[in-house]
């Protein structure tokens, strides 16, 4: 019985740090990434939908996204999304294309996007606090022997040592990520 817990709490634990990887995709780090697009709807013939599905997004260099719709017509109704989803960047429209250039970050901004991705992290040891906690009440309605019900704790609090070191580890990867010119 205590298996399935821990089983269940490592799977959710796994999950938290896979949301936290996914949202640490969308802190800018100066360079070019079509991730940070993914948030902006279109209103397209009255329906809002998403860029992804209107247009191919390509990298031509570090700081460039290329943004190529699949339909000419709709090219000032994906500026004005780009406009209205207020991510920081401005879209110059050729008539065919639409490209956004990505600002060279200041150290202040580093330091921002470093704040943002700290409070990620911090939001993911919640979520694996919570996992935590969860498990220890099911492990205590049981009705176990204390000893078997103390180990089983033991390991619960083993698995989120582990993902929490984690949390760190990928956090400092996106610092230095941040931080590096």
């Amino acid at each position: 019985m205590t298996d399935d817990i821990l089983k269940e709490a490592e799977e959710k634990m796994t999950k938290a740090i896979d949301v936290m990887e996914e949202r640490f995709l969308n802190v800018r780090a100066g360079r070019a990434n079509p991730r940070i697009l993914d948030k902006v709807e279109v209103e397209y013939y009255g329906v809002p939908t998403p860029l992804i599905q209107l247009a191919t997004i390509s990298v031509p260099e570090a700081r460039k996204l290329v943004i190529k719709p699949f339909d000419r017509n709709s090219i000032n109704a994906i500026e004005k999304g780009i406009f209205e989803a207020n991510i920081g960047l401005t879209p110059n429209n050729n008539g065919e294309t639409i490209m956004l250039v990505i600002p060279e970050l200041t150290e202040e901004r580093r330091k921002e996007y470093v704040k943002e991705a700290k409070a990620l992290a911090e939001d993911a040891k919640i979520a694996l606090r919570n996992i935590r906690q969860d498990a220890n009440n099911n492990i205590k309605k049981l009705e176990i022997p204390e000893d078997e019900e103390k180990k089983a704790q033991e390991k619960v609090q083993d698995l989120i040592t582990k993902y929490n070191k984690i949390v760190d580890e990928k956090l400092s990867d996106k610092e230095k990520e941040l931080m590096s010119i």
